[in-house]
């Protein structure tokens, strides 16, 4: 039933006790990949002051995309290593938004994420990633929750 599995990850270990779900998900419907999708929102706060301002972020950046790169790949093998064909995914943008994206333009059957579990404030001020995934998604999503963990 789901061939190619989508599952976000942002390097938490909250984010990660959704990769439970994606194991018996993957197995149980012998899934042909599952696909672990890390997105580098860029920094807000980076304010352009000039050309060096603008190497020191680009170098920073690379870095920073080389450790995620890094991360997805030692979550890959960890399934790959259970008998999951996994890959690791590095994008980068709004997070909600490239989920989707991602989703839609590489036939994703189904996406599996976990929820923060934030609520009050820093939900309003924060925004919930999983709310719009689960609101705009045109294929199923399933949500863990890192309660049950």
């Amino acid at each position: 039933m789901y061939k190619k599995i989508l599952a976000p990850l942002d390097g938490s270990e909250l984010s990660e006790c959704s990769l439970e779900h994606v194991k018996a998900v993957a197995k149980g419907c012998r899934a042909k990949e599952v696909v672990l999708l890390r997105v580098m929102e860029p920094d807000p706060q980076v304010v352009d002051i000039g050309v060096s301002t603008e190497r020191w972020y680009r170098d920073a950046q690379v870095k920073v995309k080389a450790e995620i790169k890094k991360y997805t790949s030692q979550v890959a093998d960890k399934l790959k290593k259970e008998g999951i064909a996994a890959k690791g995914v590095v994008v980068t943008g709004r997070a909600a938004d490239e989920i989707l994206d991602y989703a839609q333009k590489n036939q994703i059957d189904l996406i599996i994420m976990t929820t923060h579990g934030r609520s009050g404030v820093s939900r309003w001020v924060l925004g919930s990633v999983a709310e719009k995934v689960v609101h705009h998604s045109v294929v199923p999503v399933l949500i863990a929750s890192p309660a049950a963990f």
